[in-house]
């Protein structure tokens, strides 16, 4: 059974805690990491690309010229795609990239990943994390006190609107609720950081 050290909201040990080892202790299955990554930024992308067929471009309403006898190919209209200023073949038209991976290969990625960043000790378990108002300079110092690194994913066990508040302005810093919890954003950042009780809670539903 996986063990880390669990820290204060101060930076100093109090001591530590198990974790589960069918979440946090599997061996990482690096193509599903992978399928799952892939599929997250599909989905990211816009899909608004857009070019006009033929039937789109402006003019073109009259025959160039008529059908036999000038030695010339034939022609129907001059906003064909062949012509300059034509229509385009085939080209992009706004879509959705999004598709979705079977819920046992999903749930798989997110052990692997979780279980990743425990091999590699870059999971730190904080007691609590709460502030009483916004305090961007209050988030820094805890931080600090930490073993960290450049990127660090913050993730409380529910929405906390001051925990929000006051790491959003701080440069590398995402801060999420665990029904959040996302293979792109845990294999983003170099330290994951989450609170006794988001730990709970995805080991409730990743248990």
């Amino acid at each position: 059974m996986p063990k880390v050290a669990l820290y204060s909201q101060a930076g100093s040990k109090v001591g530590d805690i198990d974790l589960n080892e069918s979440v946090f202790g599997i061996e990482p299955n690096n193509s599903v990491l992978f399928e799952a990554i892939v599929m997250q930024r599909a989905s990211l992308r816009q899909g608004t690309a857009k070019v006009k067929n033929r039937s789109e471009v402006r003019g073109g309403g009259a025959k160039p010229w008529r059908q036999k006898g000038t030695g010339r190919a034939r022609q129907g209209s001059i906003r064909s795609p062949q012509w300059r200023g034509g229509g385009t073949v085939f080209g992009p038209v706004p879509r959705s990239y999004s598709y979705k991976l079977p819920k046992k290969v999903r749930r798989l990625a997110i052990k692997s990943a979780l279980s990743t960043k425990v091999r590699e000790e870059s999971l730190v378990v904080l007691e609590s994390l709460n502030f009483d108002t916004p305090k961007t300079k209050e988030f820094v110092k805890v931080l600090a006190n930490l073993p960290v690194g450049k990127k660090a994913l913050v993730v409380t066990d529910t929405v906390n609107e001051n925990v929000e508040l006051s790491g959003r302005n701080i440069p590398g810093v995402t801060v999420i609720d665990a029904s959040n919890l996302n293979v792109l954003d845990v294999s983003n950042h170099q330290t994951l950081i989450l609170t006794k009780a988001a730990v709970e809670k995805v080991e409730e539903v990743l248990g």
